[in-house]
């Protein structure tokens, strides 16, 4: 079994940051590629970032220049470091990990979500 647990969302103003954490546990032989996706109301899910197991990243056209993506692999952790937040930044946002297990048996594993709201 394999679980995905985030945190670090929550309600911020215009031009604020925050910084969410996804942590991934359970039988894990590797972590390949680690993203964030999020999904505001009425609208589909989308990338916003992700990152290989080698550090290789890709962003999303809207939010480059405001938003990183790290990982600590000793962790299992992806992290979304979020600056300059704007309204339309408003989703709930998903931590998404490339996991094969021990029996080498690679899935694709989301989190739960946390809600992102900014506003005034």
């Amino acid at each position: 079994q394999v679980q995905l647990v985030e945190s670090g969302g929550g309600l911020v103003q215009p031009g604020g940051s925050l910084r969410l954490s996804c942590a991934a546990s359970g039988s894990i032989f590797s972590i390949n590629t680690m993203g964030w996706y999020r999904q505001a109301p009425g609208k589909q899910r989308e990338l916003v970032a992700a990152i290989t197991s080698g550090g290789s990243t890709n962003c999303a056209d809207s939010v480059k220049d405001r938003f990183t993506i790290s990982r600590d692999n000793a962790k299992n952790t992806v992290y979304l470091q979020m600056n300059s937040l704007k309204p339309e930044d408003t989703a709930v946002y998903y931590c998404n990990a490339d996991i094969t297990n021990w029996a080498r048996a690679r899935t694709i594993y989301w989190g739960q979500g946390t809600q992102v709201t900014v506003s005034s």
